[in-house]
């Protein structure tokens, strides 16, 4: 199972994070790592702390700079990498029970 899970996990990165889009793909990358640039930061914590507090009140001012695919893309990275970090430390703590 563990082997289908990682096939799984490393095609959606590979669309997602690697894949064309409308956000560059290092920036996708980068808010999936948890890293990104200054204006996006409060956003991508935001995401990977508290998703369920996510306002269109925090895009507003990124709508200047991004279109909806692209705020959608970085979204989805963030969130992306938010659950493949909490998958990891679940199977570390799996491992060593």
């Amino acid at each position: 199972m563990r082997d289908r899970l990682h096939e799984l996990k490393e095609a959606t990165a590979a669309a997602l994070l690697r894949g064309p889009g409308a956000a560059p793909a290092e920036l996708r990358q980068a808010c999936a790592r948890g890293e990104a640039p200054d204006e996006l930061r409060a956003l991508v914590e935001k995401i990977d702390l508290r998703a369920y507090e996510v306002t269109d009140e925090d895009l507003a001012a990124l709508r200047a700079k991004y279109s909806e695919d692209q705020l959608f893309e970085i979204i989805v990275a963030a969130a992306f990498g938010a659950a493949d970090r909490r998958l990891s430390a679940g199977l570390r703590a799996l491992e060593g029970a």
